[in-house]
């Protein structure tokens, strides 16, 4: 009786609209609190839209008085996940205490160097350690421009630049993002055991119609060696995203999904490749913090595709239980059923947790047909940790008619 009455309780608490009961201004110096709420434009009983914390902080970056802001949503009551809590985090550049005339103390800005490093470092299954760091510009060409150049060594070596502005205006106002960059990058395939070697130029553009449906956009021209082949081809393609996650960390009742189609056109062959992906993924919450993933994903070609081009079974991205790169083809159709379950606070500030996961897929080339293959099949169990700049997932799985495998993902973000 007790465990219907905390499910009825638990799904009236769900259909609740979501109402902010508190807002927690960091890292303001010079700013007072009041101005900060004030900006971001939210105030204390107003329901939570899931857009709410991204217009808060795209107000509060159009104030041009922080060099970085971070809204996050947090619940206020682990009994009413109805009541909401937002920490506004701003960053407003170096500054100092210095004494004015008489002798009084006040905090002033401090000039800094107009570059910003950050350290870049994960470890991505089947390909290893990646790390170095990512050193950027704001402003370099006006307001909402962005000049990056990422370097990293190890299992990615990589060295590039990247061009990003957010609310074009103009001509492209219609644009809610536009993107742009050149690199040089190298990792081994870890199937063919061949290092693949790129020099890629590439332009994106992006338009959001609402926070949670956005479509995309771009071209590029690369030029790959890998083993004896050298060839050049370039890529043309679109795609639309549906998100409704709003902890893309730990989502819960939530949607996302993405279809993209591309064209490839490679010097080495006659006529193009056309290229399908499909992804989804539903996320349904269960009692206390439980929560049911479900995922899907399939990617297939018009035609054979190079061995380079070609995607890989097994690992993190696909099917637990079976080396990342054991199986290679031209079409990939891949599931997974994982149940989450967070061992710590709704309120605490990294949420650590542990899962259970059935994964199935299949990897064939061109010209056979799904129906006439055998899915490989992986069960295992994990444990997770997410925090605001660190997201790390371990997990042990047994791929069956294989062996038990460890498989570990970690990655530092800014």
């Amino acid at each position: 009786m007790l465990t219907v009455i905390a499910l009825v309780m638990s799904l009236q608490a769900a259909q609740a609209p979501e109402v902010l009961r508190e807002i927690r201004v960091q890292g303001n110096v010079l700013t007072p609190e009041a101005e900060v709420i004030r900006l971001a434009g939210v105030a204390i009983g107003e329901v939570v839209t899931p857009g709410l914390p991204e217009e808060a902080a795209a107000r509060l970056r159009q104030a041009k008085r922080f060099e970085r802001v971070e809204v996050l949503k947090r619940f206020a009551s682990i009994a009413d996940p109805s009541q909401i809590s937002l920490v506004i985090i701003v960053d407003e550049g170096p500054v100092s205490i210095e004494l004015d005339k008489d002798n009084l103390p006040r905090v002033v800005r401090r000039r800094s160097l107009p570059f910003q490093f950050l350290p870049m470092l994960d470890f991505v299954d089947g390909y290893g350690l990646t790390y170095g760091a990512r050193v950027s510009l704001d402003s370099p060409l006006g307001e909402d421009t962005r000049l990056a150049f990422p370097m990293t060594w190890g299992g990615t070596k990589q060295v590039g630049a990247e061009f990003d502005l957010d609310r074009p205006q103009g001509v492209l106002r219609a644009l809610s993002r536009l993107q742009a960059g050149v690199s040089l990058s190298q990792r081994e395939n870890p199937y063919y055991d061949e290092e693949d070697e790129r020099t890629r130029g590439w332009v994106r553009a992006e338009r959001a119609f609402v926070p949670w449906l956005r479509l995309g956009g771009g071209a590029s021209l690369q030029r790959v060696s890998f083993a004896e082949d050298r060839d050049r081809f370039s890529d043309l393609g679109v795609d639309l995203v549906a998100d409704t996650r709003r902890d893309p960390a730990l989502p819960r009742n939530a949607v996302y999904g993405r279809a993209a189609w591309s064209r490839l056109d490679f010097t080495s062959e006659d006529g193009a490749i056309g290229r399908t992906e499909l992804a989804g993924s539903a996320y349904l919450g269960l009692l206390g913090q439980s929560v049911l993933a479900v995922g899907v994903q399939r990617q297939d070609s018009s035609r054979p595709l190079p061995a380079y081009m070609r995607p890989l079974l097994g690992g993190m991205t696909s099917v637990r239980g079976f080396a990342a790169g054991s199986e290679v083809g031209d079409t990939l159709a891949a599931g997974s059923l994982e149940l989450l379950l967070p061992i710590t606070s709704p309120m605490s500030f990294g949420k650590l947790g542990v899962s259970a996961f059935v994964d199935a897929g299949a990897i064939y080339d061109k010209g056979e047909r799904m129906a006439d293959q055998h899915f490989r099949q992986g069960y295992g169990g994990a444990v997770w940790f997410n925090a605001a700049f660190v997201r790390a997932y371990l997990a042990v799985a047994h791929g069956a008619g294989a062996s038990t495998r460890t498989h570990f993902s970690m990655a530092l973000a800014f």
